[in-house]
């Protein structure tokens, strides 16, 4: 080749630019269908529903505490606490301090009204979508059954956490409007300020929420199984209610412990001084496995088969 023929050859063409890493583009997908399911769940009338009926039992609580004792009687048998089967007793302490309206609410919405929401949210998570035809819909987009399944049980999650702050922050509330606020007794009977009391009733709320993550695997596992909604939330909640039956049955004491619901008000030992963990820590536990192996069925259920069919 001559020098005037390498002068007129054009120039070699620019490399193609290197194509965009796919892990950031995962990430935004996965946060993407996550933000989209948060606002489908929490902009649905029957999620705001259930959150008023939530926020409505310490007002309830509160009001016939308050119309009890107004003539300066007791509220309820005092004492109490503890995790395994039985129930804490904050009620007779409500007209003490306010703040024992937050534990008396925790308490009484969590052996029923709280799973129940969490059953209502995860029994329609899938099988609600499939019922209504949006589901394939949800399929096409390249995120992927896993991505999209974890993004349901993120949501149902994260309903779990607003549920249980809603019972507590209007429990605050009503507390703080019908009764005196201040130090207060912890079951161990020594005194603590109102400001650490305020912290174990954020924490009592965290642990209640974390209570609920092995309801919230298993109704998404049973929304896997079929395509209509009503029948998952049913069967969903037919489960919860059925065990709750058998973990107050003495015959069954041995296999008690390793019923879902059976820790659940070891949240009250929250409130000892010094705290005792060993039941929380059993709780915790039994709702990580519960949360594992329900999770791994709803994802091998959820992957494998055509559940719009």
């Amino acid at each position: 080749m001559s020098r005037a023929e390498r002068e007129t050859e054009p120039p070699n063409p620019p490399p193609p630019p290197p194509p965009p890493p796919s892990r950031p583009r995962s990430w935004t997908w996965t946060l993407g269908l996550f933000r989209s399911e948060l606002l489908t769940t929490f902009r649905r009338w029957r999620t705001l529903a259930l959150l008023g009926v939530l926020a409505a039992v310490p007002v309830l609580v509160g009001i016939a505490v308050r119309l009890e004792t107004g003539d300066g009687g007791s509220g309820g048998p005092g004492g109490g606490g503890g995790g395994g089967g039985a129930g804490p007793a904050f009620i007779a302490q409500i007209t003490n301090n306010g703040l024992f309206l937050v534990f008396t609410a925790l308490a009484v919405t969590l052996p029923f009204f709280l799973p129940m929401a969490i059953g209502v949210i995860a029994g329609d998570a899938i099988a609600g979508e499939a019922n209504t035809g949006t589901l394939r819909y949800l399929l096409v987009a390249p995120a992927g059954r896993s991505r999209l399944l974890l993004a349901k049980y993120a949501t149902v999650m994260t309903f779990c956490l607003v549920a249980t702050l809603v019972v507590t922050l209007s429990a605050l509330t009503v507390g703080a409007l019908l009764f005196p606020l201040g130090d207060l007794t912890t079951i161990s009977g020594t005194r603590i300020g109102f400001g650490d009391g305020l912290l174990r009733a954020l924490l009592i709320a965290v642990a209640v929420a974390l209570s609920l993550i092995g309801v919230a695997a298993l109704g998404l596992f049973v929304s896997t199984l079929t395509s209509s909604g009503i029948a998952a939330m049913a069967t969903t909640v037919g489960l919860l209610i059925t065990v709750q039956i058998l973990d107050q049955i003495p015959q069954l004491d041995a296999l008690q412990p390793y019923f879902f619901s059976h820790y659940w008000l070891s949240f009250a030992d929250l409130m000892r001084e010094p705290v005792y963990w060993d039941d929380l820590q059993k709780n915790l536990g039994l709702q990580a496995l519960y949360a594992a192996f329900f999770g791994s069925a709803a994802w091998a259920r959820f992957t494998t088969k055509d559940v719009t069919a």
